[in-house]
Formats: structure tokens, sequence, C-alpha cells
């Protein structure tokens, strides 16, 4: 039988983790910031509620990726809207009883209620927190799986709110092994992670990111409960996250493989995987919430932010704001036409043109037709489920495929366009124009390459490392674009 020997003595390894990748991430932080502000400021109810359908997400999936349950996916979008009400569930939306998945839901919810309460209060990260918090994540199971001596599964009453007494080294179908920390050394384990947790937090020159992911892995080598590890581990990292003004790590059951993989590497001394990962969390939040359109329920708080906006300051700050943002976008779009003009030259070597002759064509926002294409981009935008403002400077790319001796031809069309409720935030977007002129009538259609949006703030200078990354997402569209253009001839 394989063993793998999961838990090491915690400790922080500040270049291995310091070295880790947030780039990701710092592509949308400066919006973000800019937005977080903007909902304090007004009170923001559609942003509470926003962090209200992020609670029941959380309450939702983090027991599908423990296999407490099962629950489809209709009525998990449905309470995650209205919230968990019994009478909504149908006899094939769960794997055991309502009473009981209600029951679950609500210890989930109450937890992580609770870890922003603890945030709120400022109350510290302490032993008898975590105690505290797998009462309550547990206060509706009565039981879990354990192995007896023989190597069978069987029930045993769960421990709550106690560390674990007996190992709980879970086993593999092929037999591997896999061993966390000794019961008798877990509350030395747990006073050394958050004491190495306090210098982190105290010492201020490490990303909040990296300090979550780093604890969340170091909590599950512990494994220091019967049961309920990955739950706290979650939460505590979204504690962690939330202190920091950040999201909940929310990890849907689509994700479970991904978020496996990254601890199974994190495990062997590689972290970035992780750190990427909760960066991907935070970064489709951050989209979210830049979505969330604020408004006022009294005309006295609509008056308030019309004069603020109107006031000789706030004008000037808005002027040079949107100096800087104009010189990003510029750049973008410079760097964006090579890449684009690159591609084109790759393309001419590999396809010849006596089959298909291609074009590059650019549009940039001051220029005569930037405006063309708007329909397609708000349905796009509307596929991908953000609001796409059709009144800031935008633009387009395009590489057009004129098939020989057809009268066809397919257009890769590159959108530069804002996202969201915000006017320093980007995508880059695409879909494929196919225009059919081999008939009298003439036919053009809109194909979705399918594809999410690439984002990113204007807030600040666009890095070499965001340009690297746009290179390889633009690639991947002309790649996957060519590949339905290969299948419709």
């Amino acid at each position: 039988m394989d063993i793998i020997q999961v838990w090491k003595p915690i400790e922080f390894n500040e270049e291995l983790w310091q070295n880790t990748d947030c780039s990701s991430f710092y592509e949308l932080e400066p919006s973000w910031i800019e937005k977080r502000e903007e909902f304090k400021k007004n009170n923001s109810a559609e942003y509470e509620e926003f962090l209200n359908r992020l609670k029941r997400q959380h309450a939702i999936e983090t027991g599908v990726i423990e296999k407490l349950y099962d629950i489809s996916e209709g009525i998990t979008q449905t309470f995650i809207k209205d919230g968990f009400i019994e009478s909504l569930i149908s006899h094939n939306d769960t794997n055991i009883s309502s009473k009981q998945l209600l029951k679950y839901l609500k210890s989930h919810f109450d937890a992580m209620d609770f870890v922003f309460d603890v945030v709120k209060n400022n109350r510290p990260l302490t032993k008898s927190f975590i105690l505290e918090l797998h009462q309550l994540i547990t206060q509706y199971q009565e039981s879990t799986d354990a192995i007896d001596s023989s190597g069978n599964i069987v029930q045993t009453k769960l421990l709550k709110g106690e560390f674990k007494k007996l190992p709980n080294n879970p086993k593999r179908d092929d037999g591997t092994l896999f061993e966390y920390c000794p019961p008798i050394q877990v509350e030395a384990e747990i006073e050394k992670l958050l004491t190495i947790y306090d210098e982190l937090e105290s010492k201020k020159n490490i990303h909040p990111i990296k300090i979550a992911a780093w604890f969340h892995h170091a909590f599950t080598q512990i494994h220091s409960f019967q049961d309920g590890n990955g739950r706290m581990a979650r939460l505590l990292a979204s504690l962690i996250l939330i202190k920091n003004q950040l999201f909940p790590l929310n990890i849907s059951r689509e994700e479970k493989s991904e978020y496996i993989q990254a601890l199974e590497q994190a495990d062997k001394q590689i972290p970035n995987d992780l750190v990427m990962f909760f960066c991907k969390i935070q970064r489709k939040n951050i989209e979210n919430a830049l979505n969330i359109k604020v408004t006022q329920n009294s005309l006295e708080g609509v008056a308030k932010i019309l004069k603020e906006k109107l006031s000789a300051k706030t004008k000037q700050q808005q002027i040079e704001k949107e100096q800087k943002i104009q010189k990003n976008r510029e750049q973008l779009f410079d760097s964006i036409y090579d890449m684009v003009g690159e591609l084109q030259k790759e393309l001419f070597e590999m396809i010849p043109k006596e089959e298909v002759e291609i074009f590059a064509k650019a549009q940039k926002p001051e220029e005569d037709n930037y405006y063309y294409y708007t329909h397609q981009i708000a349905e796009y935008a509307k596929e991908n489920d953000y609001f796409f403002n059709r009144n800031l400077p935008r633009g387009w790319f395009k590489l057009t495929f004129d098939i020989q001796n057809t009268k066809k031809r397919y257009d890769i069309v590159i959108s530069i366009h804002h996202f969201g409720y915000s006017n320093s935030v980007v995508a880059i977007g695409s879909f494929i124009e196919f225009i059919d002129e081999a008939n009298t009538e003439r036919v053009e259609q809109t194909l979705p390459i399918g594809i999410r949006p690439y984002t990113l703030s204007l807030e600040k200078e666009i890095h070499q490392e965001s340009m690297e990354k746009i290179k390889v997402y633009l690639t991947d569209v002309i790649q996957i674009g060519l590949s339905i253009i290969v299948n419709e001839i």
C-alpha cells in the first residue's frame, strides 16, 4: 500500500509563497478598490444582497464538494437568488431529505454569516474561534465515516467543536493512504499556524491572497477535526480574504477537480497553482461586483451624488482619471494591433493564398467606424452576463478569411469595449461574422466562438505580464475561430 505523508510541521516558506503569481488579480484590483469605495459610500443595498447571494452559494457548494449531499443545478440557482425555501425543492433535486438538506444549508450559511460578523467586529483568529466555528458547521451532522480495525468503513459519532482523538487518514480507491497530522500534535500545530498567521498579517508585505492560500493549505495538512476539515479550511481562508476587503472562497462543484489538483501540487511544495486558483475566484467575484448597478431610494441620495460629481475637485479628479484611462486604452489598442499583425503573418505562412485570402483591419475609438458590431457586442455581453456600456470609447480588430472561388468569407472579430458599471474596466471579446454572397440574397450570420471575455483595469499602466496573457488569449481566439470555420466549410 502506498502511503503519502501529507502533513509536514507547519512553517511559512516566504521565498516559495512570495514567488507565486497574483497578476490575474492585479489586473482588476485598482477598479475593484474604486468600486468598493462607491458601494461603501452609498450604503449599497444591491451590494449587500450580492454578498448574501455569495453566502448562500458558499453554503450550497461547500457541502456538495464534501459529498454531504447532491443538489441539482436548477434548485441551486433558485436558492442562491431567492433563499433556502423548502417548498421549492422537487423530488429529484437532492439525494437526501429536504429537511436534512435545509439543516445542512442553514448551518453552512450561519457559519459564513458568523465569519462576516467576526470580521466586522475585528475579532482575532484564535483556537477557541476555530472550535466554535466547527461546532456551528456541524450542528446538524451527527455522524461521519470512520475506518474500523478491519479496514471497513463504518459510521461513528461526530465530535463537534473538538479536535480529533484518532487518526483520520483517508484512503483512495487505489489503496493509497494519505497521512495527516497525528492527533497528539494537532493542538500544537494549530497554535503554530495561528502564530505564523499573526506574524504575516503584521508584516504587511505579503498579499492577503497568498496568506489565505497558505493558511488554507496548512490547515488541510493538519486535518485537525474528525470531519469538516475542507469546509473549515474554506471558511478560515474566506475570513482572511474578507478581512482584507475581498470575497469569500466560493468554489463550485465544477471547479472541484482543479481545486484538489492545486492543493496536491502545494503538498509537493509547488503552491503557484493554488494561489492562481484563489486569484481566479476573486477575479470572478470582482467581475460580478462590477456589474452591480448602484441605485438610490431617495431624492436626497441622488441629489447628493449629483452634487459631488459636479464639484470642482471631483471634476478635476475625473479629468485626470479619464486622461490616464485614455492613455492606457491607447496602449492596449496599439499592443493588440501589433499582436493581430503578428498572428496574421503566422497565418500567411501556414495557409496558401490560393485557397484563402487573409486581411486584417482595425478601428480605434476615435476612427470613423468604431461603432460597428454594436448589436453583436451587446449579444456577446448578454451571453456572458455583463453590462456593456456602449457610450464609452470602444473599437475592434478583425481578421477576414475570404474563401477563394466561393463568395464566402468569415471575419473573426475582436472587440475592445467597456465592462460593467465602471469606466475603467475593459473587456476583450470575440465572435465570427459569416457573409455568404454566393446566392442572389446576401446572408449574414454571427457565430459564437465560446470564449469568455478577458477583462482588465485601465486604472494603471498595463504590465508586460498582462500583455503576454492577452497574446495567449488572442491566439486561442484565432485557433478556436479557425476550427469553427474549418467545420463550417
